[in-house]
């Protein structure tokens, strides 16, 4: 049976979504969606039921479509004729290539952003990397994750390329989905602070190899590990099945 919005593997209990206010409707929906797949509510290969998603959210079919299309263009969701509308899942080669080529990225946008940067910027860079920790503490993983992402935005930002920034953009998109499950075992919270203090070193010292070195190796090992888990997650579905 196909998985939906409205079925899950815990009894067929249907996520529990909130209702969306009227403001800037068409721009709340498309980061709603877009958090609802990051956070896996919304999981790889799920069918977007239209009638479902609008009665959950609060609002009518025309701004869900939408918005739909804005997640279509930035590769989270499939749109199928006939069919209907469904939560992208890339294969294991597709997300291997993807962490090869953000690690580049990554790296670059570190060499960049250590000549560029400006002391303002490394401020509110080191004020994110706080309240991260604070998250961190409390066992807050949504607030730790969005820390943790804004942190490499402000960096790629910093290294003042608009097309490094287009292509970033576009390829992370479809990984922040499985940067933010990666991020469930909590040694892996204590590893990525650790990374984020030599990072934040780099920039103040405005060493941008070392710094391209750490965000290269920090996404190729966030790669390793998202497909370690992919592997766990299909030999326990495997044995399952058995």
């Amino acid at each position: 049976m196909q998985n939906t919005l409205m079925s899950s593997d815990n009894g067929g209990a249907a996520p529990a979504l909130p209702r969306l206010e009227r403001q800037r409707l068409h721009d709340t929906v498309v980061e709603h969606l877009q958090n609802l797949i990051i956070e896996g509510v919304l999981a790889p290969g799920m069918k977007l039921n239209e009638r479902e998603v609008c009665e959950r959210l609060g609002i009518s079919r025309t701004p869900l479509r939408e918005a739909m299309k804005v997640l279509a263009s930035e590769g989270l969701i499939d749109i199928e004729p006939n069919r209907g509308a469904f939560v992208s899942k890339m294969t294991d080669t597709e997300i291997w290539e993807a962490f090869e080529m953000m690690s580049g990225l990554e790296a670059l946008s570190g060499e960049l952003a250590a000549e560029r940067i400006s002391p303002a910027e490394i401020a509110v860079i080191k004020e994110l990397h706080e309240a991260m920790i604070v998250c961190r503490a409390q066992n807050d993983l949504p607030g730790y994750y969005s820390r943790n992402q804004t942190i490499h935005n402000k960096i790629n930002e910093a290294a003042r390329n608009s097309v490094l920034r287009q292509i970033y953009l576009s390829i992370n998109r479809r990984l922040l989905a499985l940067r933010f499950k990666s991020n469930f075992r909590e040694s892996k919270w204590d590893r990525a602070i650790h990374e984020h203090e030599e990072m934040i070193e780099a920039l103040e010292t405005r060493d941008g190899k070392r710094l391209a070195g750490i965000l290269r190796q920090h996404l190729l090992d966030k790669r390793d590990s998202v497909m370690a888990d992919l592997r766990e997650a299909a030999a326990k579905a495997a044995a399952a099945k058995e």
